[in-house]
């Protein structure tokens, strides 16, 4: 059997400043393949810049098939940089998630989401008051991952990892702002235990 892969997101998940094969939904198909488990190349549905709403759009446009066998969602880091309502987040966060379960047969054991990272660690937000921007995406991640309880879907924090580019600027792109190749392995890393049970069970 071969599996089929959606990815819903923004620039994390499209791989700003990346080559394609650093992207890491890209990584984690590759990693699964090399373990026997067939999984085809992702669809992606991602943007940079993307909010909630503007992802939601997206998919209202392409109206991706119920039959994926593997859905991943991350969003939110633009809603927080407009400085949009968190509230607003929460409701439409919980509606993609609602979808991102559908997209695969109504399988919540099927569906993962990515905390959204800590870009105020990064070069870009050196003079953009770092630590508001930390705390602020604190509370998104905790809205997303108590969502994710209520419905069952394995929840990634990758946000405590990719603090680490504060000390490392080689988990930083070139652009200065957005993941490398090598952070979004270290999100695989983390996120392949889970994912690699989900397909096997």
């Amino acid at each position: 059997m071969t599996y089929k892969y959606l990815a819903l997101g923004d620039s994390y998940t499209i791989g700003e400043a990346v080559a394609a094969d650093e992207r890491w939904p890209h990584i984690l198909q590759g990693r699964l393949i090399g373990d026997g488990i067939k999984v085809e190349l992702p669809r992606i549905i991602a943007t940079t810049g993307w909010t909630t709403d503007e992802l939601q759009a997206a998919i209202d446009k392409e109206k991706p098939a119920k039959n994926y066998d593997l859905v991943s969602l991350l969003i939110g880091v633009n809603n927080q940089y407009r400085g949009y309502p968190i509230d607003q987040y929460k409701k439409e966060f919980e509606s993609l998630l609602q979808q991102a379960i559908a997209f695969t047969q109504d399988r919540a054991d099927r569906t993962f989401v990515l905390s959204i990272p800590d870009y105020g660690v990064t070069p870009f937000a050196a003079e953009k008051d770092p630590s508001k921007i930390g705390r602020e995406l604190d509370e998104y991640n905790a809205v997303a991952k108590s969502i994710c309880g209520k419905y069952e879907v394995a929840f990634v924090d990758i946000t405590p990892g990719s603090r680490k580019a504060a000390s490392d600027p080689t988990l930083v792109a070139e652009d200065g702002l957005h993941p490398s190749g090598k952070m979004y392995k270290e999100w695989v890393d983390a996120s392949y235990p889970i994912v690699k049970s989900m397909l096997e069970n």
